[in-house]
């Protein structure tokens, strides 16, 4: 007896019913892999915030106190550094550099604490004294004078993996900032004079008094700032945020507005960039950003210069909420609103003065953003902002502030 035998096979109908099942199910797994990379991501970015906050502590611990925001050597020199032989950083040097030895950087520490040679452009040999040059040192001036590696160096823990910045025109970046409070008067300036090092007590009113009534975070810019100061109490204070560094896109977060029309402090200056901000790209600024403009060159943006104590470079403030715009005026003497910001969805990352690490949303309750800032300057012309209050800015300026006597809920 014959047996006919069968072919089976697939008709054309159920080859694409299967393709188009693997078809979704990969669009359904790439998705899911994307944010498995992103958890993992941010919880390495949370794990070096909280290497720096066991690095703020082992130094505290060792020297009973933080180290300075705006630390390091004088000179004689009226400009920015001194014109010979590079020999002080005129008082402009970051904490994260004093930081460098409690988070396993010691070579680097050694390189910052010691004379450092190096071979400029033509062939000499110069010699870098210790605690190095002026921090905001542009590449030029490192080409001409041989580059002050420590300066141009990226360190990993100060890296948040999320942050795909990378390389040129930035020397060396960070995506951690000091926290200084809730009012950027005199984020630059401090309260000592560059060349000498004494309390500068002039002006009216005087700096000194300036920075007192502004100067109202866990760090204070130029002066010694310790864990007894913190009176509303380390779990309730934010000692530092997380910050983007610049990608050269226009990102609002990254690049620096000035705020042309009025002064920062007053006001509603708070608010006084957000005009020029794209409308169909608001995290972005518009290609005419009048009346304000863009400053600061390629160098010169959010987290580019980790060593420098500059507002744009490693200063955070709790003025407006995560993830807000940078605006302020002049980029050098940077009297800037400078939030911190992440690429995390949602939020960024900050650290508590009991070395918490915890995420703060960007919708976190953030009072009355048009107020003025607090201080005793003329331009402070909001007279409910006088010096000594509780944060204008709700919960968000709370967490800011070491001495204000807010009370803050859980966030």
């Amino acid at each position: 007896m014959n047996v006919r035998s069968i072919k089976r096979g697939f008709t054309l109908v159920e080859l694409l019913v299967v393709i188009a099942i693997i078809g979704v199910l990969v669009g359904l797994l790439l998705p899911a892999v994307q944010a498995a990379r992103e958890a993992a991501r941010r919880m390495s970015c949370s794990n070096n915030f909280k290497q720096i906050g066991l690095a703020i502590h082992n130094y505290h611990a060792t020297y009973q106190q933080l180290p300075v925001q705006g630390g390091g050597t004088q000179g004689t020199h009226a400009g920015r550094h001194e014109s010979g032989p590079r020999g002080n950083n005129r008082l402009e040097r970051s904490a994260l550099v004093a930081l460098t030895p409690f988070f396993e950087q010691q070579a680097l520490w050694q390189q910052i604490s010691n004379p450092f040679q190096t071979t400029d452009s033509s062939g000499t040999i110069r010699t870098y004294n210790p605690m190095g040059p002026w921090p905001g040192m542009p590449l030029s001036a490192h080409l001409n004078w041989g580059n002050y590696d420590p300066w141009l160096t990226n360190i990993p823990t100060l890296r948040c993996p999320s942050d795909p910045g990378t390389g040129l025109p930035a020397t060396g970046r960070t995506n951690y900032a000091m926290c200084t409070g809730d009012s950027c008067d005199t984020g630059y300036g401090g309260a000592l004079n560059r060349a000498t090092g004494a309390t500068q007590t002039g002006g009216s009113p005087p700096m000194n008094s300036r920075v007192q009534a502004s100067q109202r975070g866990a760090f204070v810019v130029q002066l010694d700032s310790k864990f007894r100061d913190i009176l509303d109490g380390l779990s309730n204070t934010i000692v530092a945020g997380e910050i983007l560094t610049d990608l050269g896109d226009r990102d609002a977060r990254t690049h620096l507005a000035d705020n042309v029309p009025m002064n920062i402090l007053n006001m509603g200056g708070n608010l006084g960039c957000r005009q020029s901000l794209d409308p169909q790209r608001p995290q972005f600024w518009a290609q005419d950003p009048s009346p304000n403009r863009l400053t600061g060159s390629g160098e010169e943006r959010r987290g580019m210069k980790w060593a420098s104590l500059l507002p744009i470079y490693s200063q955070m403030v709790t003025i407006l909420p995560p993830n807000a715009e940078l605006c302020g005026n002049n980029f050098y003497y940077s009297i800037v609103v400078a939030p911190p910001s992440s690429r995390h969805q949602g939020g960024v990352h900050v650290l508590m003065g009991d070395g918490a690490v915890k995420f703060v949303t960007d919708s976190i309750e953030a009072g009355n953003p048009e107020r003025g800032q607090v201080g005793i300057h003329a331009q402070h012309t909001d007279p409910e902002s006088r010096a000594g209050i509780g944060s204008p800015y709700g919960l968000w300026g709370a967490l800011g502030t070491r001495a204000s006597r807010e009370i803050v809920q859980d966030f």
